[in-house]
């Protein structure tokens, strides 16, 4: 039926029609507060629209949020993703909000990561989603998709520590090799107090300090070092303790290596070894061969375009 020109929709047909119409996809750019294990935790999302996979970012450290760079390696991410930043419990603006009721631990972060991981899954509808984890942050992934590989699309270590006293022990002797080849008698003397597993927060900064001089870097200072051991030192030695070759032989998600040629902070020849032995449904490793351990930084356009990559055709 017909009148003045238009047709006539039935009432209920106009209702089901505007019910079942497609959102339509829009830009997202929030910062927010959201709860996770029972505290207050700070995420940034960002993404060209909101429509596409989601893509969740866990930082290393631990403690060492990223959101005020992040730009720098996830900006052309963000045209293919929802990109997720997370402060972790007692970092960044997550650490201003709230303390932990609780000692920070594997266990604890780990659920928070889980808990992350399904927020957002739920947020945007998803069943699966991305995550990507450098340094301590792809130990933690690795630890999720043990957990949860049902949630995820795939997981994505970069430098991830994977048998860290190990990695420790390896990079102590090439650096004592270094020192007494190059007769460095500073470095040879403060080397000789190091002992792996590092017993005091001290033993970590002499271990950094010259791994980043014999890259020809500049070391962080003592009293950073020693500030940070103050919250995260038993977290670190707790994590280092875990050898992944071990604990987690196998993953039931497609696993992703992103590594650094020049890594002795996260040994890259152990990761390439456990690579090698893990099985997984899908596996494969990119090497980094520009770069040592923060290689998303160093290499951040190779970095992004992998990972854009990775999205099916």
């Amino acid at each position: 039926m017909t009148g003045g020109g238009r047709p006539y929709i039935p009432l209920l047909l106009t209702v089901w029609l505007s019910v079942s119409a497609p959102l339509q996809a829009k830009p997202i750019d929030v910062a927010e507060a959201v709860t996770i294990g029972n505290i207050k935790q700070w995420i940034q999302i960002r993404g060209a629209q909101d429509t596409l996979p989601v893509l969740l970012f866990l930082h290393g450290g631990p403690g060492n949020s990223v959101m005020g760079y992040a730009e720098k390696f996830t900006r052309k991410l963000q045209r293919h993703f929802v990109v997720v930043q997370w402060d972790q419990r007692e970092s960044g603006k997550t650490a201003r909000l709230n303390s932990s009721p609780v000692p920070v631990s594997v266990s604890v972060m780990e659920s928070d990561a889980s808990e992350m991981v399904d927020y957002l899954r739920k947020r945007f509808g998803r069943d699966k989603i991305f995550i990507v984890g450098h340094s301590w942050g792809g130990f933690l992934a690795l630890r999720v998709a043990d957990l949860h590989p049902e949630w995820l699309s795939a997981c994505v270590a970069v430098a991830p520590m994977i048998q860290q006293w190990e990695s420790e022990r390896q990079t102590l002797a090439w650096l004592q090799e270094k020192a007494t080849q190059g007769n460095k008698e500073e470095a040879i003397r403060e080397l000789s107090q190091v002992k792996v597993p590092f017993q005091a927060p001290d033993e970590l900064y002499l271990h950094r300090k010259w791994l980043a001089i014999f890259a020809g870097k500049d070391p962080v200072s003592r009293a950073y070092v020693l500030k940070w051991s103050e919250k995260w030192f038993a977290l670190y030695r707790e994590a280092c303790g875990i050898n992944l070759f071990e604990t987690l032989p196998k993953l039931h998600c497609p696993v992703y290596f992103f590594v650094g040629r020049e890594d002795r902070q996260a040994s890259s020849t152990i990761t390439e070894a456990y690579y090698r032995s893990v099985m997984a449904q899908k596996k494969e490793l990119i090497w980094f061969t520009n770069s040592g351990h923060s290689l998303n930084l160093t290499e951040p356009i190779k970095f992004q375009d992998t990972l854009i990559g990775l999205l099916p055709n």
